[in-house]
């Protein structure tokens, strides 16, 4: 009983301290550990599977795809307009866990490209565009293409409609991984991260729109010290969890685009530009910088100092000025 009650104050500290804790198992109780994993390099908590390659999925935004599978699992995510409309697409970065189910996965775009490459992460698409797949297929970065391996890697779920219901899981990427031959182990040098996720010392604005249009919305929530995601008026809901998705850290991206055609644009993520960091309740501004494809995508305050990101999640909303 004393044991228990010992392990109970244990779990309850680090839980209420919103450190990292790891469940194991052993002689018939499940225990909490802390401090036995080492640190991602993508999201600065501790888990089991840091030294795993990152794996970047494409992820439809389309409301005929939601509620998404895993997107509130990934390290990283990356979000920018793919249209002269403003649809945009979504990059799921998964170290720590890859979900049973990650979907639906959508087609490349070019310019997400070099944010996958700077990560050196294996990318998984269903597709993409002409200048797109005329890269990956010239093995620019190790990927995993719907389009050549689907009832292999890939799966298709029969309620949703096409092109919305190309699926995939983490024991079909692994298995593509090892079958491709691809290297597994994770070589991306990181990103400077905070020893802990404390709260700041000023009161945040409690709503902010991260794509200026008011469809995005992301509300600061002070007690978990975590960013809730809203679009048109409702939780951005994971499909796997039921929950709500969350993010440590929120970033706005600026940057430009030109027309490709009609239906397509190019948007610039290579150079740099200006962007604001929102974490611990707290607006950083400074700016982005990212020269080449293999750079990683580096943010500085207007000092000219990295930001250092609170451990969790990065959601990074690229938007056009």
């Amino acid at each position: 009983m004393g044991v228990g009650i010992i392990l109970a104050v244990v779990v309850a500290f680090f839980a209420f301290g919103g450190e990292r804790v790891i469940s194991i198992s052993g002689g018939g109780e499940k225990v909490q550990l802390a401090g036995i994993y080492p640190i991602s390099a993508l999201s600065g908590i501790e888990c089991q599977n840091a030294d795993r390659r990152p794996v970047a999925v494409m992820l439809a935004s389309d409301p005929e795809t939601r509620p998404l599978s895993g997107v509130g699992r990934a390290d990283i995510v990356f979000e920018m307009p793919v249209t002269p409309d403003g649809i945009t697409r979504i990059m799921a970065v998964y170290q720590c866990e890859l979900p049973d189910e990650i979907g639906s996965i959508r087609s490349s775009r070019l310019d997400f490209v070099p944010l996958a490459k700077g990560l050196n992460a294996i990318y998984a698409h269903w597709g993409g565009e002409r200048e797109a797949l005329k890269e990956l297929n010239a093995g620019v970065i190790d990927n995993i293409d719907g389009l050549k391996y689907e009832n292999i890697y890939y799966f298709r779920k029969p309620d949703r409609p096409r092109p919305h219901n190309g699926f995939t899981s983490e024991d079909l990427i692994e298995k593509a991984i090892a079958k491709l031959g691809y290297n597994n182990t994770n070589t991306f040098s990181g990103y400077t991260h905070a020893a802990s996720r404390d709260r700041g010392s000023i009161s945040p604005p409690e709503i902010f729109n991260s794509d200026f249009s008011g469809k995005v919305k992301w509300e600061y929530e002070p007690v978990s010290n975590l960013y809730l995601r809203s679009r048109n008026g409702r939780p951005e809901i994971d499909k796997n969890t039921g929950k709500q998705v969350e993010a440590a850290n929120v970033v706005i991206m600026e940057t430009t685009s030109s027309p490709i055609d009609k239906d397509y644009i190019r948007v610039k993520t290579l150079g740099s530009g200006r962007a604001v960091i929102y974490q611990n309740g707290l607006a950083v501004s400074g700016k982005w910088v990212k020269e080449k494809d293999s750079d990683r995508l580096l943010f500085s305050d207007d000092g000219g100092r990295e930001v250092p990101f609170t451990p969790g999640m990065i959601w990074i909303e690229i938007t056009i000025n």
